[in-house]
C-alpha cells in the first residue's frame, strides 16, 4: 500500500481554513445564526478555536467569508457580468428573468442561505450590511442597462417585489405545511406556476 505524501504546512493551513469556513454552515443549520460562536464553529470543524484568530482576522471575518461564498447575488456576479458585457442593453428583460428564476431555485435548495436571509432581516450586523451593499452594487449595474429597455417603467420597484416574494414564498414553504394563495411550491406544479408568474410580470412591465 502506497503511503500518501505529506503535502506541507501550506496545504494543511488551507485545509483547516476550509474546514472552518464549512463549519460556519454546519452551525447555521443546527443552531441558527445565534449559535455562530468561535467555540461552536471550532467544535463543528474539529479544530482548535485558536486557529480562527490565526487564519482569520476575527470570527466575524470568518463568517463574512462564508456568507459571501453562499450569497446568490455575490456568487452570480461573475455570470451576470458576462451576460452584461455580451448584452449591450439588448433584451435585459430576459437577463433579469434568468437572474430571478435562478435565484428562486438557488434559495429554495439552499438551507444555509435561508438561515442567512432570516439572520439578515432579524438583526443589524456589519456582516449583513456589507453583503447587502455588494448586492446593491450588482443591482445598480443591471438596472443601468435595464433603464434603456424599460424606459418610463419602475423596474427597480418591480424587481424589489419579485425578490421579496421569492424570499417569502420559499421561507413560508420550508417552515409550514400550508398553501400560499392556494399554491404549494414544494410541488413541481406550484413551483412552475411561480416561475411562469415571474416571467409574465416582467413581460408586462
Amino acid at each position: 500500500m502506497v503511503r500518501k505524501k505529506y503535502k506541507g504546512e501550506i496545504n494543511d493551513k488551507e485545509r483547516s481554513k476550509q474546514k472552518l469556513i464549512n463549519a460556519v454552515g454546519k452551525v447555521l443549520k443546527t443552531k441558527g445564526y445565534t449559535g455562530l460562536t468561535a467555540t461552536n464553529i471550532a467544535k463543528a470543524a474539529g479544530l482548535s478555536r485558536r486557529l480562527i484568530t490565526i487564519y482569520f482576522d476575527s470570527v466575524d471575518d470568518l463568517i463574512e467569508i462564508y456568507v459571501r461564498n453562499k450569497d446568490y447575488w455575490t456568487a452570480a456576479s461573475g455570470k451576470v457580468g458576462e451576460m452584461m458585457n455580451g448584452n449591450e442593453s439588448r433584451d435585459t428583460r430576459k437577463m433579469i428573468d434568468y437572474i430571478l428564476q435562478n435565484q428562486l431555485d438557488y434559495f429554495y435548495n439552499n438551507s444555509e442561505m435561508q438561515k442567512i436571509i432570516l439572520w439578515e432581516i432579524s438583526e443589524k450586523t456589519k456582516i449583513m450590511y456589507d453583503v447587502c451593499e455588494e448586492r446593491e452594487r450588482l443591482g445598480s449595474k443591471v438596472f443601468a442597462l435595464a433603464d434603456k429597455e424599460f424606459e418610463g417603467k419602475d423596474i427597480r420597484a418591480v424587481s424589489a417585489i419579485l425578490v421579496a416574494g421569492i424570499y417569502y414564498m420559499v421561507l413560508h414553504a420550508k417552515s409550514t405545511d400550508t398553501l400560499f394563495c392556494e399554491i404549494d411550491i414544494n410541488q413541481p406544479e406550484g413551483m412552475k406556476r411561480i416561475k411562469n408568474a415571474i416571467s409574465l410580470i416582467l413581460e408586462n412591465t
